[in-house]
């Protein structure tokens, strides 16, 4: 086919402008036809993920934020503090479209027997820029569903359930037997207990609140420990013994809890150990920073030996180092158990109008537990485009 443009549609984008204002639109975009390998899909459904909200909010201060423009072509305008100017260099007059993941219906297709085969079927997509009415993309980035899943049953179905299974995976390639997980109350938290659960996997669970730990208890887990307790450090050090856990997975990103995690580490393998050494145990505990739920500098006193890291994970390079064959294998498991181990619950369904009202910002914004949003660029706002 060629590469003829086809009536324009409707996407969500979010710019940062030098004088340091965040502006957040709907914009009319053309769309290209599919060429031989790829297919286009009406985007039914994508999740509000915090990855997704770092690159459509910034460091804007969304507190001041303002809304202008009609109901249906809102403008959504927000100061950026001069210190998240700088970290905002690298985007600053450019017009970012947003949204990792989605799903929705193939409505028109390529020459090729892969983007054929797609052709009508309900897929989820990756590839970025999904928070919009149409995406066009390579039929080899699409993921069938399986019969009888929706749209909504496969929006999430790359970014939670590859993390919490790269989890996993990571935990098994180096070496460890079990893992730590923090903010695990959270859509992955959750999707990682049932792995873990499924798979036989010793799984510690740290949360903030005691409503949560009650949550993941009444979902099977074994091992909650709250960080808001007194007790926090014994209760985590005793579930470290317990499992055995020497590398843990960190949401939080900032804070005294990524040192915390390592000194029970070390106490806990202190506990079981055969013989004193001045320079702490000689396993290896490790701890991965994967999100920054909390901007304060990372804090640690250095009591857990010399047999220590820590440092950064994020999804997409790990998906690289492990390869296609590996990742493939991840992406089937997600299909197989889309409605079970991997399925997520949302708190609310918006448009993408809906989306950019300032109460709704004010809720999903917020990151919080229970409270993850789903958008249907599809509703409420126009008949589709005819394909």
């Amino acid at each position: 086919m060629t590469t003829e443009t086809i009536p324009t549609a409707l996407q969500l984008r979010s710019l940062v402008k030098p004088e340091g204002v965040l502006e957040v639109t709907l914009a009319r975009v053309d769309i290209a036809l599919p060429t031989d390998d790829e297919v286009l899909v009406r985007i039914e459904a994508s999740p509000i993920n915090p990855s997704d909200l770092g690159l459509l909010f910034g460091a804007a201060d969304m507190a001041s934020a303002k809304v202008s423009g009609p109901p249906l072509a809102p403008v959504v305008t927000a100061p950026v503090p001069a210190a998240g100017m700088k970290a905002m260099a690298a985007r600053i007059g450019e017009s970012l479209p947003v949204g990792n993941e989605g799903a929705g219906v193939v409505v028109r297709a390529g020459k090729s027997q892969a983007a054929l085969a797609l052709l009508g079927k309900t897929v989820a997509v990756l590839g970025g820029a999904m928070y919009a009415q149409y995406r066009t993309l390579p039929a080899a980035q699409c993921l069938l569903l399986p019969d009888g899943a929706s749209a909504a049953d496969g929006a999430s179905s790359f970014v939670n359930p590859l993390t919490a299974l790269g989890m996993v995976e990571t935990m098994r390639r180096e070496g460890h037997t079990a893992l730590v997980h923090t903010a695990a109350a959270s859509n992955l938290g959750q999707m990682l207990n049932r792995i873990c659960q499924k798979d036989g996997i010793g799984l510690v669970n740290i949360v903030r609140k005691q409503e949560q730990a009650d949550q993941l208890k009444a979902m099977g887990a074994a091992y909650v420990c709250n960080a808001s307790a007194p007790t926090f450090l014994d209760d985590l050090t005793a579930a470290l013994v317990a499992t055995g856990a020497t590398i843990a997975f960190d949401a939080t990103g900032g804070g005294k809890l990524a040192g915390q995690i390592l000194g029970c580490m070390e106490a806990a393998l202190n506990k079981t150990a055969k013989e004193y050494s001045r320079y702490g145990s000689t396993t290896h505990k490790q701890v991965y920073l994967y999100g920054r739920l909390d901007l304060t500098p990372v804090e640690f006193p250095v009591n857990f030996g010399m047999a220590w890291g820590m440092g950064g994970w994020l999804l997409f390079p790990f998906l690289q180092k492990i390869g296609p064959e590996a990742t493939q294998k991840l992406k089937q498991r997600v299909a197989s158990e889309l409605k079970t181990t991997f399925a997520s619950r949302y708190a609310r369904e918006v448009s993408l109008a809906e989306m950019l009202q300032p109460e709704m910002i004010a809720v999903y914004a917020q990151r919080a537990t229970g409270a993850k949003f789903l958008l249907n660029p599809a509703k409420d706002l126009e008949s589709p485009a005819d394909f």
